[in-house]
């Protein structure tokens, strides 16, 4: 995954006004070798903790103008939306997954999980990789750093991951997750505006960052192992409370979305024209303090599946 730190030597990201897109590639095979190498030592079971955060919750964001990427040029969303509150969990997902081995809309392959996905509509573009119509990975299992284990019967979440953001899925398994709900992933445009509003601000919360805001490289939480190597946390858990000797800041988005910055990278909607890549946003718990700042993106194959890249969902507003 280009820039995802997938490990803190990993590519630096790409930062620009979402508008502009440039191609910053890297071979299918250096990313998934970059994604096992990287893979962290974990509890034999992560500290519980309780954050009062609801992952099945969702935010309004009203459409109209924003400032967008490094610079804060105009930008601006046509329609309302809403976005789920936090990212996916390895509940929510191991659910999912059972859901549709059951119903046939998925089969286990070794250790991946695959699923249909129509093809790409490069309408002949020029591009480096064609995503035909298909069978795909939605999810590898088999990793040392995926949370949801197959008995071969069933999916089970690893214990005290249960509300951790999934991470080992791929942005066809995001897709097939959102769209099994009716609901869909949210284009950059979208996701960038839930993290930052319209002020310009360049973290979710505000101006500045530190260790209570979000999870990134050595933040000291409580979920780094004695390495020094970081876990994903539980979704919601910067909300201000204290957990033992760790204080946490409330760092919501002006919408009230927890996770925006740190924690996962979560993948995005948008298929363009000219690439195969597909685009993450938010930063991960790998990733340095700056490059969690909302205008940063990272590109990866819609295959792609690694410890630090998640998602969350978007729908048109429930009246």
């Amino acid at each position: 995954m280009s820039r995802s730190s997938l490990g803190r030597n990993a590519p630096r990201p790409v930062r620009r006004p979402v508008a502009i897109i440039l191609a910053v590639l890297a071979s299918a095979s250096l990313l998934v070798g970059a994604a096992c190498a990287a893979v962290p030592a974990s509890f034999a079971a992560p500290p519980a903790y309780a954050t009062g955060v609801d992952p099945e919750a969702w935010a309004l964001v009203p459409a109209g103008e924003y400032l967008a990427g490094q610079f804060n040029e105009r930008a601006r969303t046509d329609r309302d939306f809403e976005i789920m509150v936090t990212p996916v969990t390895n509940a929510q997902y191991a659910r999912y997954l059972n859901e549709a081995l059951a119903a046939g809309k998925v089969r286990v392959d070794g250790g991946r999980v695959l699923g249909h996905y129509p093809g790409d509509p490069f309408a002949g573009k020029k591009h480096e990789k064609p995503i035909k119509a298909g069978a795909w990975p939605f999810y590898v299992f088999s990793d040392p750093a995926a949370r949801i284990t197959f008995d071969g019967k069933a999916f089970t979440v690893k214990s005290g991951y249960e509300d951790h953001p999934v991470t080992m899925v791929t942005w066809f398994g995001a897709r097939a997750f959102a769209e099994s709900h009716g609901w869909r992933l949210p284009t950059e445009a979208e996701w960038e505006k839930a993290a930052r509003g319209v002020d310009g601000r360049p973290f979710p919360w505000g101006d500045a960052i530190g260790p209570g805001n979000a999870n990134y490289y050595h933040s000291r939480d409580p979920f780094e192992t004695p390495g020094r190597m970081g876990d994903t946390t539980p979704v919601g858990l910067y909300g201000g409370k204290s957990y033992g000797s760790f204080k946490t800041v409330d760092s919501k988005s002006p919408y009230g979305l927890y996770d925006m910055a740190g924690n996962v990278d979560e993948w995005t909607a948008d298929v363009y024209a000219g690439t195969h890549q597909r685009y993450l946003r938010g930063g991960n718990k790998g990733d340095y303090p700056p490059d969690l700042r909302s205008w940063a993106r990272s590109s990866a194959p819609p295959d792609f599946a690694g410890p630090s890249a998640g998602f969350r969902c978007a729908r048109d507003p429930v009246r």
